[in-house]
């Protein structure tokens, strides 16, 4: 019984794999909002001020970074709790696949969290004068709170990789 129960429970992982591929259709829509927007701008380019290039062009830079990030969270995550993919072969390999861990991946996304929030943070700082300085508090302080927390995740990461597990502290204290 307690078998059966394992491996049923060990199967359930499968119910991620949906979920996974449901994240390439939101990839998909960020590539079809990219060129929709790459699209209403071609016919302005001559006629726009260079801040509203800029911001236009910050918002790209936006949708890639997120576009990266659905490809990291739907590739380690599936490859971390689903099942192993299997490339052989390939010569377009990613690098970086199958050495995210969960811990890997989850400091990947607090940096590309960081990252997003600075480019939304800098096309608020470009476009100040239509917004009131306690909005533009609010933004500086959730920003800063990403920073915390992305940092205070990644030296987390390091005070416990680098900690030396239990068994090596208790052979080196039966030396003394």
């Amino acid at each position: 019984m307690e078998r059966y129960f394992e491996r049923l429970m060990y199967g359930t992982r499968w119910i991620m794999a949906p979920i996974y591929l449901g994240l390439s259709l939101c990839l998909m829509a960020l590539a079809i909002k990219f060129f929709q927007e790459i699209f209403h701008v071609i016919p302005m380019i001559f006629s726009m001020k260079e801040v509203e290039l800029i911001l236009i062009t910050l918002s790209l830079i936006d949708i890639a970074l997120v576009g990266g990030l659905l490809v990291m969270v739907m590739f380690s995550g599936y490859e971390n709790f689903v099942s192993r993919l299997d490339l052989h072969g390939h010569d377009d390999k990613l690098g970086w696949l199958g050495k995210l861990d969960s811990n890997s991946l989850k400091n990947k996304v607090a940096a590309s969290i960081v990252a997003i929030s600075s480019i939304h943070l800098l096309k608020v700082f470009m476009n100040t004068e239509s917004i009131d300085n306690d909005k533009l508090k609010w933004y500086l302080l959730i920003h800063i709170t990403f920073v915390l927390s992305a940092f205070a995740m990644g030296y987390l990461d390091k005070i416990l990789r680098d900690k030396p597990d239990a068994k090596a502290v208790s052979i080196d204290n039966s030396k003394l």
